[in-house]
Order: C-alpha cells, then structure tokens, then sequence
C-alpha cells in the first residue's frame, strides 16, 4: 500500500511539474465552408458562430503538440450565388471536429511579447447537411442520395464523419507569463465533396424516383419552385463541380491559460537566466 501511495504521489508530481508548460485553450469566432454552393475560397458571407476548447503542451519554447474540440456550423444557398440561382439548391450543416497536430511561433514568446505561428494537423469531423422542404419541415440530404448515391453509375452514399488536415497561421500575443491570445485562420482540406450535398450530375429522374422515391426527386433539383417553367434536367447534366473537393474552416480567437501558473520560464529582457525544469 505504501508503494502504491508513494508512486501516486510520484505520478502527481510530475504532472503538476510538467504542468507548467500545459496550457488549456479556447476558441470562439466563425465557421464557413466553400464548396457547390459557396465558391468563395475565403469570405465571412453566410459565416456562423463557432466555439472550441482544447490544450497545448509546450514541447519547446516554440513548438507545441495540440489537441481539441471546435464546433460550428456551415451553409450555403444558390440564391446568394447568380450563377446557380436556377438550381435553387440550399443547405446548412453543423460541423464537430476533433483535432491533434503541431504549432510552431516564428518567434520565441519568452523573449518577445508577439510572434506569428503556423500549425498543422490531423482531424476527425463530423457533417450532416439538411435543408428545409416548402412546407418548413428540416430535410436530411444524406439518407435521400439526392444523386443516385446507392445504385447509380456506382456512386456510394458518402459517410457522415471522415478525416481533414487542418492547417493555417495566425498571430499570438503573450499578454502576461500564464495568458496568450492569438487570431488565425485555420482552413480544412476534406477528401469529400459533399459537405453540401451536391458534387457531380444529375441522377435519371425516372431511376431517382424508382430507387430512392418522391422526395429524393424534390431535393436534387428545385428550380420548380421559382415558378419559372424550369424542369428537372436530364440524366447527365451538371449538377456540381466534382473536380474539386469541398472546404470548411474556422476563424477566431484562441485564448490560452497555463495550467500551473507559477514559474513559467518565461525570461524577461532584465530577468538571468531561469531553469524551468
């Protein structure tokens, strides 16, 4: 017992010790996407709130390993878009990732007070695009295969949670030894093309409406609804660009609380030399 007791008062040690350089983080600012139906690369059109938390460990007074939670939401709508309008497509997701990558400041925050940074990563997210019906009821696009996904040319229904490589630059400002504020703007590169739902051609009306019913036929196209004259298009036509993947990201601040606020090892211009360890 007294070795067990002993070693638990050994492992608390240490982590209060190593505390010193963990730093717990939050985030809030906007969420946005570009992708079918947003072909901005970069804009805060149709932007939304966005919140996080995680933590940093500060491998070196430069490099951190960084891990955590950031949630948001994204949309789009062809009626912001002149291009599409006749398509009248129009969506809204949330998005939930969690993180774990590396950060590095350009410049040490120990010896100066502000520094660019770049951070890169991987992720797991989670999507599920909708879109509300003529009558105001919430529709979930994925389970329709609103583009024959399930039985044509061999199109798969895409999965709901997938991976992303987070990455981007920012500018962090130490305000005292334990508290750091930084903006960036962190964009994330998906390996899907359907985070709104939309990505290659129209389905054959006919086989839609066989194989996936009524309502899969009303959310692929609604240029109907404009009142215009406008029909379903033929099997073939271009419903979205599938040469290009589809984006999300997220911009803020990030503000950062050092878990052990004692001796940070930060040096001062007229502080000697301090061991952190």
């Amino acid at each position: 017992m007294k070795q067990i007791f002993f070693c638990l008062l050994l492992l608390l040690s240490v982590v209060f010790t190593r505390a010193q350089r963990m730093l717990v983080t939050t985030f809030a600012g906007i969420s946005n996407y570009q992708g079918d139906l947003q072909d901005k690369k970069f804009t805060f059109n149709q932007a939304h709130l966005a919140a996080g938390i995680g933590l940093a460990y500060e491998v070196t007074d430069q490099l951190y390993i960084m891990a955590g939670f950031k949630a948001g939401k994204i949309s789009g709508d062809d009626k912001k878009l002149n291009k599409n309008a006749s398509r009248n497509l129009n969506f809204s997701s949330p998005v939930t990732e969690f993180h774990a990558g590396l950060e590095y400041d350009l410049i040490n925050l120990k010896e100066q007070d502000l520094t660019p940074y770049l951070f890169a990563g991987l992720a797991i997210f989670h999507f599920n695009p909708s879109t509300l019906d003529t009558a105001g009821n919430k529709v979930f696009l994925q389970p329709l295969g609103t583009e024959g996904q399930g039985f044509y040319h061999g199109r798969k229904k895409y999965n709901l949670t997938q991976l992303s490589i987070p990455f981007g630059a920012g500018v962090k400002m130490a305000l005292n030894n334990n508290v750091r504020i930084s903006f960036e703007i962190g964009l994330r590169k998906t390996f899907t093309d359907y985070l709104d739902d939309v990505s290659t051609t129209y389905a054959d009306k006919n086989l839609l409406l066989l194989n996936n019913g009524q309502r899969a036929v009303d959310m692929a196209f609604r240029g109907g609804e404009l009142k215009t004259g406008l029909v379903y298009p033929g099997a073939g036509s271009i419903r979205g660009n599938a040469q290009s993947k589809d984006w999300y990201y997220f911009t803020g601040l990030t503000v950062g609380f050092r878990l052990n606020s004692g001796n940070s090892g930060r040096k001062l211009k007229t502080d000697c030399p301090v061991n952190v360890y």
